[in-house]
């Protein structure tokens, strides 16, 4: 039997760039365009009990405005868990699709908005639902192990969850239980923890469209020009990059890294959305994003074309009138994807990997 795994992504490839060039991104704002929407998203927060969750990769403005609301800029586990403990009615969740159905999952009882439905990730288009489950046909003696980075219908038949923050340790005790793993959907982030726990692996071949362009080559060529730079790293980034890295980790790792760091320069190798958090944390610091493939030639430059559709005048929409944003799950899905999820969860509260508070 043909393996899925390589055959699947590659052929979706062509598709995700044609949705990457469709992206749309929102009309650029005046300042007092911003601060007018602003006002009025603010209004409606606390009209509707509503809670803004946002992803560190998304728009400054959003970032802020979650900040200045109490809501949350995170990656996507302390998303999840903050989203699942947090007393608001409804959930605005401002990133990506599969956030807004992880929120959905781990909260059915709320209302799950997003500013746009649109907003897909590579990384789930090139794991279809029913491909995915016939790759775990064919290794029915594997525990499933997803990345969150997949839709919900993919996560319901996975054994874990796990994101780039908790899947080392997650990864590394499901080893020391005698388990063998099938892993999806991220080759590189799959292929690092496989180096790093020695744990019997099989990969689902899927790429971030942003970190996938990284460049070995681009990047030694800027250490030369930076030569006293240290060098942070997703590891969904290629092999050759993440070898080159002074701090490999997840976005809230990164952002931890660059406070600790003694280098005045950090060259940063994941979505630039995450410069916003990381110049709070490490002010002064001078950041550079990584370069791309064929020394600056790129299809999404550092920058996630579907984050990027998030905007103001998108979330001032959904708050204003919810038809069209509202994320709706499969209640079948939902029973059978929240396993996982808690079970995520419940790990990473117990490895002291997000910090239990209590609903605000």
């Amino acid at each position: 039997m043909n393996d899925l795994s390589t055959q699947i992504p590659r052929l979706r490839e062509a598709v995700i760039q044609r949705l990457v060039a469709q992206a749309p991104q929102p009309a650029p704002l005046t300042t007092s365009e911003a601060d007018a929407l602003v006002t009025r998203i603010k209004a409606l927060l606390k009209a509707k009990d509503a809670v803004l969750v946002v992803h560190f990769y998304v728009d400054a403005a959003l970032q802020k405005l979650a900040e200045e609301t109490g809501g949350r800029v995170s990656d996507s586990l302390d998303m999840a868990d903050f989203g699942s403990r947090h007393a608001a009615k409804t959930l605005v969740v401002i990133g990506v699709r599969f956030m807004g159905e992880t929120a959905k999952i781990l909260s059915p009882e709320k209302t799950v908005l997003m500013p746009t439905l649109q907003a897909e990730c590579s990384l789930d288009l090139g794991c279809p639902a029913e491909d995915f489950a016939a790759f775990c046909d064919q290794h029915p003696d594997r525990t499933v192990v997803v990345y969150a980075n997949t839709s919900a219908a993919v996560k319901a038949r996975a054994d874990w969850i796990v994101t780039s923050s908790n899947a080392l340790k997650i990864v590394s005790h499901l080893k020391e239980q005698g388990e063998k793993i099938l892993w999806a959907p991220d080759r590189h982030l799959g292929r690092y923890i496989q180096e790093q726990t020695g744990a019997d692996m099989l990969l689902w071949q899927g790429e971030c469209v942003v970190h996938d362009e990284f460049s070995a080559e681009g990047l030694r060529e800027l250490l030369r020009e930076h030569p006293d730079a240290e060098v942070l790293v997703h590891p969904e980034s290629p092999k050759a990059v993440v070898q080159m890295a002074h701090a490999v980790g997840s976005t809230s790792q990164l952002i931890k890294a660059a406070s600790e760091s003694k280098a005045d320069t950090l060259i940063v190798a994941t979505d630039r959305g995450i410069f916003y958090k990381m110049q709070q944390a490490a002010p002064g610091k001078k950041l550079i994003a990584a370069p791309t493939l064929n020394r600056g030639t790129c299809n999404v430059c550092a920058h996630c074309p579907w984050m990027a559709m998030n905007g103001l005048q998108n979330l001032l929409a959904a708050l204003e009138n919810p038809q069209g944003h509202e994320v709706e799950v499969d209640t079948a899905i939902i029973e059978r994807a929240r396993l996982p999820i808690e079970r995520m969860l419940a790990f990473s509260r117990g490895q002291g990997l997000v910090t239990a508070q209590p609903k605000d």
